[in-house]
């Protein structure tokens, strides 16, 4: 014996959502006719698995050129060799190893500038930096010499033993 169906309440001609769709009702009749039929509870597609925690992961495959992190030696080099400069730079006998730091300061520092001005490198600063630190100790080994040849050839000229 069939029961006849449900009165509609829903306002939707008789069919009623439901999400899940496993409720008596809430599928449309069949075109046959014969009432409603209850859906079986169906399941979701499998998911491709994952590997857990104990399967091995394989590293990732690089084809062509791997991509390599930035440059920054030569702008850390700049600053090193920047402060290196200002420091040896204005010592009497040691200016002349300052002044090789310091050249080798500003030659460094620029080339750390372009490369992070290219977006080679992330150490800008430390480039700038040891590019201003190299101009600077160099500017201050040359006038500190200067004034001390000049104070010593000054008190030499007049201090004369004729």
């Amino acid at each position: 014996m069939s029961y006849p169906p449900p009165p509609d309440q829903s306002g939707q001609g008789g069919f009623q959502y439901d999400p899940y769709g496993n409720q008596p009702g809430s599928q449309p009749p069949s075109p046959q006719g014969g009432g409603y039929s209850p859906q079986q509870p169906g399941y979701p597609p499998p998911q491709p698995q994952q590997p857990g925690y104990g399967a091995p992961q394989m590293p990732p495959q690089y084809v062509g050129v791997p991509v390599q992190g930035p440059k920054n030696g030569m702008g850390t080099s700049a600053l090193v060799l920047g402060i290196v400069g200002l420091v040896t730079s204005w010592i009497p006998y040691v200016a002349c190893f300052g002044w090789v730091m310091c050249i080798l300061a500003i030659i460094f520092g620029g080339i750390g500038l372009s490369r992070a001005n290219k977006g080679e490198a992330t150490n800008k600063g430390a480039a700038v930096t040891g590019l201003v630190l190299g101009v600077l100790a160099f500017a201050l080994g040359i006038i500190i010499t200067i004034a001390v040849w000049g104070s010593v050839m000054g008190a030499m000229s007049t201090t004369s033993t004729y």
